[in-house]
């Protein structure tokens, strides 16, 4: 049945949020979600305006991430095109998602 609403969220839909670590401090962000829609959901004010292009091309998302007890090294992705998994851990962060983040990260107190 047509409500006449139409859904304007950038972000699939998604019943929980997940613990994910970025650099060491943790943070929730919803499931079933791109991992660069999930820094957007943490940073909504930086994120969207950032310079990416959400599909692949630009490489400027790319993150080493590993996932406790399945990876022991760290291993390069790119954001836009990995959905974020419970306990994920983001050891490194591309130089645009750490200038776009760094707010959300506390990283200018350091």
């Amino acid at each position: 049945m047509y409500t006449g609403r139409v859904d304007t969220s950038p972000f699939r839909p998604y019943e929980r949020l997940v613990a994910i670590t970025i650099l060491g401090k943790k943070f929730d962000v919803p499931e079933k979600n791109i991992l660069l829609r999930c820094f957007q959901y943490l940073s909504p004010e930086t994120i969207p305006y950032g310079r990416f292009c959400w599909n692949q091309e630009c490489q400027t998302c790319r993150v080493a991430y590993r996932i406790p007890g399945e990876q022991e090294e760290p291993r390069q992705i790119l954001t836009c095109k990995i959905v974020v998994r419970e306990g994920m851990e983001i050891t490194e962060l591309s130089t645009e998602l750490t200038w776009n983040l760094k707010r959300s990260l506390k990283l200018d107190s350091q």
